[in-house]
């Protein structure tokens, strides 16, 4: 395909994707530059990665490709880390504003660059750049950020579905300029696996808190509740929460560790698989509080349990939409008491979950990573 009209013969259109940030945002931005490179196979299309895991998960991604229009690249300021990070545990990441900085010269003459964070938005929010950046979002629901200024600065911001695209449209942005593609993670063919190895067949759990403290179980009820699931007998339990959270809950790891040797529980702080859509797609029933995984879990409709230890009046705000999905739960001796009840009201939520999943996913049937590709064709049309 020719993407640009009337360039130089022998000077292909540039292409930037920007690999900066944890490894949760890998399957957001991957099925993207592999449809590019399907779709404008004569583009020059270069993955930054910031450290060598990195770069280690997108050469093999690469490795599996015949086409040569991808290359990996190190940011400035890349990082070397250890062997145990190879497996997509999230490595330490170098300092983003120095990598960004220095990284700008290294874009000159880049058409177009695509990341996943907001991070890399002060780029042409604070400099004069001929490139043009493409957001693509990683967040989904009804708690994802939208009023940062940087996100203005965006050239195309690509959201998965129209009810999202209208959060933006609602605060004034450029109907040009945002973009509904369809979940792009539904597109990603890299998953570890679908189900861990359990001794039995019990149902399996997922407990996976946000990150964050004012919108996570962890800080009040974490603790007490891995204990209630260790002594427990009727569920598999995978404990596989966000990847930040351990970087914020000093506690974390140890509380998970302590468990970890039981048959029935699954722990996870380290893997790809973490990130990667295995666990949501392995679980009979989702305990958690405001993460957007459970977005990616209602998408195939399940029982869930929400948890409101601060006593939030959810009904209140949209913020919390997503816990029409299920119970709420605003005492800890709740809990395994609404997990054995869940499944019984399957029926009641599966609708609502749908309804839910396909308002904020939009298309889930993998083709949004090629819809998003022929967006940024689109914009290398006016870029060069």
């Amino acid at each position: 395909m020719q993407v640009a009209e009337g360039r130089a013969q022998n000077e292909p259109a540039s292409i930037a994707f920007l690999f900066l940030g944890e490894t949760l945002l890998i399957p957001h931005l991957w099925p993207i530059a592999e449809a590019l490179a399907a779709e404008a196979p004569d583009c020059a299309i270069d993955l930054w990665a910031a450290t060598s895991a990195h770069e280690a998960l997108l050469a093999q991604f690469v490795g599996e490709r015949s086409s040569n229009g991808l290359r990996v690249r190190q940011t400035p300021g890349f990082r070397h880390v250890g062997d145990d990070f190879a497996v997509g545990r999230n490595p330490p990441l170098p300092p983003k504003l120095p990598m960004l900085a220095r990284l700008a010269s290294r874009l000159r003459g880049t058409n177009v660059a695509v990341c996943a964070e907001q991070t890399s938005l002060w780029l042409p929010t604070l400099l004069p750049m001929r490139t043009r950046f493409v957001k693509t979002s990683h967040g989904v629901g009804s708690m994802s950020a939208r009023d940062d200024r940087r996100r203005r600065s965006a050239a195309l911001t690509l959201v998965p579905s129209e009810r999202e695209r209208r959060t933006y449209l609602d605060r004034g942005m450029d109907p040009d300029r945002i973009r509904a593609t369809g979940y792009v993670k539904s597109g990603f063919r890299h998953r570890t696996h679908t189900r861990p190895f359990f001794a039995n067949d019990r149902p399996v759990l997922l407990y996976a808190p946000h990150w964050q403290r004012h919108r996570s179980s962890w800080w009040q009820w974490g603790r007490a509740l891995v204990e209630q699931l260790a002594r427990q007998d009727s569920w598999n339990v995978i404990l596989a929460p966000h990847q930040r959270l351990a970087e914020r809950a000093s506690n974390l790891r140890a509380v998970l560790e302590s468990v970890a040797a039981l048959p029935h529980v699954h722990v996870d702080l380290d893997s790809f698989a973490m990130v990667d859509g295995s666990y949501t797609a392995a679980a009979d029933l989702y305990l958690g509080d405001t993460s957007s995984q459970f977005v990616e879990f209602a998408a195939r409709p399940r029982p869930a349990v929400f948890l409101n230890p601060d006593g939030v009046d959810w009904r209140a705000d949209p913020s919390y939409a997503m816990w029409a999905c299920g119970t709420v739960i605003d005492r800890l001796d709740g809990v395994l008491p609404a997990i054995a009840e869940a499944p019984k009201l399957a029926d009641r939520y599966r609708n609502i979950q749908g309804a839910y999943a396909q308002d904020s996913l939009g298309d889930m049937s993998g083709a949004a990573p090629a819809v998003a590709a022929a967006a940024i064709v689109d914009l290398l049309q006016v870029s060069r």
